[in-house]
């Protein structure tokens, strides 16, 4: 009966697959619909993009293990890496350090304030990024958005622990939940700033 039942489950199951998103092509551009309306509304300013117009479709999965990972790095006002081919990057996830190599599987990771390092050959580029996402593609894709970043070597270790020392003591004399929240925040990126300098 169970056999039954599960073979029934992976049959349907196999029926309904459906293409991952990075194998699909970018999508038309916006209908005209759309843009008439702008433009009855507003003549004489031009229509929004939306992010679809941005994307561009990415390559089919290969067959075989590629031996480089294109990385695409970036921010809301600029981008740290284009299609960069590399060995590795290591993100700051959530449920910690997580390593990318080529052929890695399609995964989707939030990132946590902390340390993200970009590996090509022997040299070793490091990002202290705030937050963001972390999306992985079954092509050897991998697209890190981040709120904010900062190479490495621009923090300044001083600050960072003068900062952790002034969060701490906001945290310990806050009186409401707004003020506590906004200290631990301070706290938290503040100690993540210091291990990645200390690491």
């Amino acid at each position: 009966m169970f056999r039954r039942a599960t073979s029934s489950l992976v049959a349907r199951a196999a029926a309904n697959t459906r293409r991952f998103s990075t194998d699909v092509g970018a999508p038309a551009a916006a209908g005209s619909n759309f843009e008439d309306a702008w433009k009855k509304v507003s003549p004489n300013v031009d229509p929004p993009k939306t992010p679809l117009e941005f994307m561009k479709p990415r390559p089919p999965t290969p067959n075989t293990l590629p031996t480089k990972l294109t990385v695409n790095f970036v921010l809301p006002y600029s981008s740290q890496l284009s299609s960069k081919e590399v060995d590795m990057v290591i993100v700051p996830a959530t449920t910690g350090q997580m390593g990318v190599l080529p052929g890695h599987v399609a995964t989707i990771a939030e990132l946590k304030p902390g340390l993200l390092s970009v590996h090509e050959g022997n040299d070793v580029t490091k990002y202290f990024v705030s937050s963001g996402f972390a999306f992985v593609h079954a092509n050897s894709v991998a697209d890190i958005i981040a709120v904010e970043a900062v190479p490495l070597d621009r923090i300044d270790p001083n600050l960072v622990q003068k900062g952790l020392q002034d969060f701490t003591q906001k945290l310990n004399s806050a009186s409401t939940d707004l003020e506590k929240a906004e200290a631990q925040i301070g706290v938290d990126v503040h100690s993540a700033l210091n291990s990645a300098l200390t690491g």
